[in-house]
């Protein structure tokens, strides 16, 4: 009797020949790049250094698409942006040591946002392995132990025979729900060494899904069907599922309104008549979901941000749909479903009849508008109006990359992205210099749009060695920089908590002359003429940067009391 799993393929002559006869010059760099293109992989990022010569040398004979960047953590937050744009797994090349250090920030923003990330790293030669004090270039007693607290699974590889299966096996954990970065490292002496192994045509390495369990998707169907005032709140994971669509017509069937997290921004439609927008740092949005007889809470771990600082105390039944097991009830007793927001969003679908309420759209235009009558008592036209200016400028179908200042804290509430897996920035772990070269990688993923990048002048500096990389590859990306003399967000918080500001302020150069020194083309701008400017960028291919001189404020929190 023969069963389905027992059957082999058998290899065709021509196979069998290439195998026996691989072509002559491959070492273990060879397996590695080898490995990608049979994973689907045609972009690789990264940074080359002395131990990764094998993967770079062998870069010359594949079909691969290297993008290099000028740190290590700028090539990190690039493969990020790639990774959530495409929803494939983004390979990232380092060396060993430094290099693999300086990428941590990257991958940790990587993690905390569920991104793709495919990180291979050089390690010292295979003897120095184990902890001893060889006194190599680089050495570090355990450099997997420095990335295990951030990616999700470290793969260390010892030999040339073992390149194909480790790499297929992180391929897997990256873009198994939850997403996010891995970690694999090799040897210098491993990728240098010549191999007399065939070249690797094909490997298997599909995803595992992760469906609800039909029980638990039960009884929340039945908790909705039975709510008089339901809610959603809609985060990341809704958008890396590609499950806005079915997000949309779960809640008109429900006639429950939305709110996205600063993560899930796009996964709902802004002028939906039951969209609350992004409004989570806000009192009055709060208190609405608070009094949720049930809320479904999908594809968020209601975190510090998406709770407003943990002052949200849900008063009725909470339904938790998170496929970061770790997330689950990690807040507030929930009814825990454990799987993809796509599958849980279609097994809801298959059980939830209508629910009729005329009121849901009603309730929802009196929370805007207890929003707008807080924000605008407190005469911040200017934010609102470059807000608007900026939306205006930016073509619909564009993405936008935000790093860490007042006009992104603006935006993560404010900024209507005009469609899911648009709008992306570093608000998962918070670290400075994400937005100009996450750009950069989105517009690897995809040129046929402009991609707009919004720094301050502190995050800005992070950065501007990339300047170099988008002039290089001509990547079609503006780059707006707030300059407002030092790190804004900063200068408040600490005169709010201190009377007086230190250490925030900065001596910075002429951003628009550093830029023309790259042979990137820059426009000084004003509020005023910023629309216009921008537009002018945004129009032109290829890289350019213009400079807003401007010192923001942010609204006020109402965590605080």
């Amino acid at each position: 009797m023969t069963h389905d799993h027992d059957l082999v393929l058998r290899p065709t002559e021509a196979q069998i020949s290439a195998a026996l006869n691989p072509p002559a010059g491959r070492n273990g760099g060879d397996l590695v790049v080898e490995t990608l293109a049979g994973l689907g992989a045609t972009t690789v990022f990264g940074l080359p250094g002395q131990h990764a010569l094998g993967m770079f040398d062998a870069l010359r004979r594949s079909d691969l698409r290297y993008v290099g960047l000028r740190v290590e953590n700028n090539a990190g937050f690039a493969a990020d942006a790639y990774g959530r744009i495409t929803g494939e797994a983004a390979p990232l090349l380092l060396s060993t040591g430094p290099g693999a250090l300086t990428s941590l920030a990257a991958l940790q923003e990587a993690a905390a946002a569920s991104a793709p990330v495919l990180a291979i790293s050089s390690q010292i030669p295979t003897k120095g392995l184990g902890g001893g004090r060889h006194g190599y270039l680089h050495e570090l007693p355990d450099q997997a132990a420095s990335f295990r607290g951030v990616v999700k699974s470290v793969h260390t590889v010892r030999a040339q025979s073992q390149i194909p299966s480790a790499l297929a096996a992180a391929w897997t954990s990256a873009l198994t729900a939850p997403h996010g970065p891995v970690w694999v490292e090799i040897p210098q002496d491993v990728l240098l060494a010549e191999t007399t192994l065939p070249v690797v045509t094909a490997v298997d390495a599909a995803p595992e899904e992760l469906p609800p369990r039909p029980e638990l998707t039960a009884v929340a169907a039945d908790l909705l069907a039975r709510a008089a005032r339901p809610a959603i709140i809609a985060g990341g994971g809704v958008v890396r599922a590609d499950a806005s669509g079915k997000l949309r017509a779960l809640a008109e069937r429900l006639n429950a309104p939305v709110i996205t997290t600063f993560g899930g921004k796009g996964a709902f439609p802004w002028t939906h008549p039951l969209s609350l927008q992004s409004w989570l740092e806000d009192r009055h949005s709060t208190d609405f979901l608070e009094d949720a007889d049930v809320l479904l809470v999908v594809g968020s771990g209601l975190g510090e941000l998406s709770s407003n600082y943990h002052t949200f105390a849900p008063r009725g039944r909470v339904i938790q749909i998170e496929a970061d097991l770790g997330k689950l009830e990690s807040n507030h007793p929930a009814l825990g479903i454990h799987a993809d927001a796509r599958l849980a969003l279609q097994a809801l679908l298959e059980t939830v009849p209508e629910r009729p309420d005329d009121t849901a759209p009603v309730r929802v235009a009196e929370v805007l508008s207890k929003v707008k009558s807080r924000i605008d008592a407190q005469q911040l036209t200017l934010e609102q109006d470059l807000l608007a200016a900026i939306r205006r400028a930016l073509p619909r179908a564009s993405s936008s990359f935000w790093d860490m200042t007042i006009l992104s804290y603006w935006a993560w509430s404010a900024f209507d992205p005009q469609g899911p897996n648009r709008m992306h920035s570093a608000q998962g772990s918070g670290g400075l210099g994400y937005g100009f070269p996450a750009a950069l990688g989105a517009a690897v993923a995809d040129p046929t749009h402009p991609v707009l990048a919004v720094s301050g002048d502190g995050g800005a500096l992070y950065s501007i060695a990339e300047l170099a990389t988008a002039r290089q590859y001509d990547l079609d990306v503006t780059w707006l920089i707030i300059d407002d003399g030092g790190y804004g967000i900063l200068r408040e918080y600490m005169t709010d908590a201190f009377g007086t500001p230190t250490a925030t302020e900065l001596t910075r150069p002429d951003y628009a002359a550093l830029a023309e020194s790259f042979g990137v083309p820059a426009t000084p701008t004003t509020p005023e003429t910023l629309e216009k400017d921008l537009r002018q960028a945004l129009t032109t291919p290829g890289p350019s940067v213009v400079v807003l001189p401007a010192v923001l404020r942010m609204f006020a929190a109402t965590h605080l009391g």
